[in-house]
């Protein structure tokens, strides 16, 4: 069988194969065992949803495996993934389950874990956790011992009393005169979003907020950014921001109706923090998918790039090893570890507003720090993707590239987490390059195979 847990919990589609009301009840039992292991009181359950139709009924089955271990359910509704974070920590709940699959379409769902702090699980409990779940029948508790429900109405107010706080938005930074567009993508943030940005004095349009169920990232939010653009040229708005599903990404448009990435996001964000004393050891921590124009923005700032693996989990974790304030992805997906156990779209974006309300200067302005390079990128199927990744063949081909385009350019070859591919990245100054050189290392990696 393999392996329940991928990158970000248990994801598929809704009452399919495997993502099943059964499936739920199973798991959350097992996770609330797992967690609560060594404890002499009654665990206690966050849980929260994003709007897909289908979260009704996982909610159920997910409260009824909790209780059923003789957890404590806190039902918290619809909720972003990083308020249901926020309120485990500040609950001082054992666990948190957040029912959503992010950007992906309505048909699908997932199941993710969080520990006692708001923290992402680790893959050592990940795995005791699915053998709790695939192994023998654990004892049942009966009478008083079974779980108890609550519902937590204030759960919105609460977390967006957090986010003002982490923002430092109130009497003396405010985002008055500052007119917002965001897009909810019909998803977790469409209640808690335009709320948060009103509360923080801006004039807010908000867009694509209003879920029924079905049409969460329906050609819309984060993923589909046209909509927010010829919005926010269309109000005049001083900038755009669009959320994912479960609002843990944050991507923005200037006034001009230009995107402005997850790499211009943290390099505003990181100018902002070193000028402010907040950003640690002035590091700031992505992935190897940054555009090289960031490290190089980064380096003429004087702020030094920590790069990691492709995937969040791995940004949070040299987060912690390095003891450093600030890190994320292309995509929008950025951490502040000192506010927030994971990516919190909606405390990125408000940080992202209180730089421009601050220094009174527009998006654009500020995201031009970052000078984006073209990216090309090429997916080549092969039969053993490590074993082609590793070839001499291919090594040879990529230092040859590197020489070529030096200081100008970057070269980033490596095997899919999950397909037998080989995904080829080049930057260049023009696009041109970058696809002469990436069709090149593909007919190598190809070759190789």
């Amino acid at each position: 069988m393999p392996r329940l847990f991928g990158t970000d919990g248990v994801r598929g589609l809704a009452n399919g194969e495997l993502l099943t009301p059964e499936f739920a009840v199973g798991v959350c039992a097992s996770a609330a065992r797992t967690l609560s292991t060594g404890t002499d009181r009654r665990p206690v359950a966050v849980v929260g949803r994003d709007p897909r139709a289908s979260g009704e009924m996982l909610e159920a089955a997910v409260v009824a495996g909790l209780t059923s271990a003789g957890a404590d359910a806190i039902r918290v509704g619809v909720l972003p993934t990083p308020g249901v974070a926020h309120l485990v920590a500040q609950t001082g709940a054992d666990l948190g389950v957040m029912i959503s699959a992010s950007h992906n379409p309505m048909p699908d769902n997932g199941i993710k874990l969080f520990t006692a702090g708001g923290q992402k699980l680790p893959d050592d409990v990940e795995d005791e956790i699915e053998r709790a779940f695939t192994g023998p029948p654990a004892p049942r508790p009966t009478g008083a011992a079974i779980g108890r429900v609550w519902d937590a109405p204030d759960a919105t107010s609460v977390y967006v009393g957090h986010l003002l706080e982490a923002a430092g938005l109130g009497q003396e930074l405010s985002l008055a005169g500052l007119t917002v567009v965001v897009d909810c993508a019909n998803g977790a943030a469409s209640l808690a979003a335009p709320e948060a940005y009103r509360q923080a004095g801006a004039e807010v349009v908000a867009l694509h907020a209003d879920p029924d169920g079905l049409n969460i990232n329906d050609g819309v939010g984060s993923t589909h950014l046209g909509p927010l653009q010829a919005a926010v040229v269309e109000h005049g708005a001083d900038l755009g921001i669009a959320h994912d599903g479960d609002a843990d990404r944050c991507l923005a448009v200037d006034a001009n109706g230009d995107v402005v990435d997850g790499d211009r996001i943290m390099a505003v964000l990181a100018v902002a923090m070193r000028d402010a004393g907040e950003l640690a050891h002035d590091t700031l921590v992505a992935t190897v998918m940054s555009n090289l124009g960031l490290h190089l923005a980064m380096r003429d700032a004087g702020i030094t790039l920590d790069t990691t693996k492709v995937g969040d989990r791995y940004v949070l974790e040299r987060l912690r090893e390095g003891g450093f304030s600030l890190g994320g992805e292309q995509s929008g997906h950025v951490v502040l570890p000192g506010h927030a156990t994971t990516g919190d779209g909606l405390l990125t974006a408000l940080r992202l507003m209180a730089r421009v309300a601050q220094t009174r200067t527009p998006l654009a302005e500020l995201a031009s720090i970052v000078t984006v390079l073209p990216q090309v990128l090429e997916n080549v199927s092969v039969a053993d993707k490590d074993a082609v990744a590793d070839s001499t063949e291919v090594a040879e081909a990529v230092a040859k590239a590197e020489a070529e385009l030096g200081e100008t350019g970057r070269v980033l070859l490596r095997p899919s987490g999950t397909e037998q591919l080989v995904r080829v990245m080049v930057e260049a100054p023009t696009e041109d390059i970058a696809r002469g050189v990436a069709d090149r290392l593909a007919a190598v990696v190809a070759s190789a195979s």
